[in-house]
């Protein structure tokens, strides 16, 4: 499979999972709550960040099969699924001052997981706005395990 194959695949994918994520009115009122709880990054400001080698913690939230689509790079990153979080994040990050954005595909598990980790103490937790796809969509590389790719609009 070729190159450009890859990131009409990766395109779809992406843009298939907003349809299976619809949100009910509840589910998007629990989100926003997150939201504003625990206030999001913006791509921009989060690769400001890593360029600049602030010290960063990275959770990606997302199952493991959607991992496959690639990852944001940085020195400092966990993959714990959002099923798991609360069993599995106190044994991996130990710093409860530290800086953990978290995120997902699109923002909204990622929210929660942000929500999440403030209640058991970590509190700088905050969201990658917009998850995966803003960072993409941003023009930000991601890691796929094949080297860092960019996907363009």
């Amino acid at each position: 499979m070729n190159y450009t194959m890859l990131k009409v695949l990766f395109i779809i994918l992406m843009s298939f999972s907003t349809y299976l994520l619809a949100e009910h009115p509840q589910t998007q009122k629990l989100i926003d709550q997150a939201k504003k709880e625990t206030g999001e990054i913006t791509p921009q400001s989060l690769k400001k960040m890593l360029d600049d080698g602030k010290y960063v913690i990275l959770l990606d939230v997302r199952e493991v099969e959607q991992r496959a689509e690639g990852e944001i790079y940085a020195d400092d990153h966990y993959a714990i699924t959002r099923g798991s979080l609360e069993f599995r994040v106190l044994n991996k990050i130990k710093d409860k001052n530290a800086l953990i954005v978290t995120y997902c595909r699109g923002g909204y598990r990622s929210a929660l997981a942000a929500q999440t980790l403030r209640k058991l103490g970590y509190k700088n937790a905050i969201n990658l706005q917009g998850g995966l796809k803003a960072w993409t969509k941003a023009g930000y590389g991601i890691d796929t395990g094949l080297g860092v790719m960019k996907l363009y609009k």
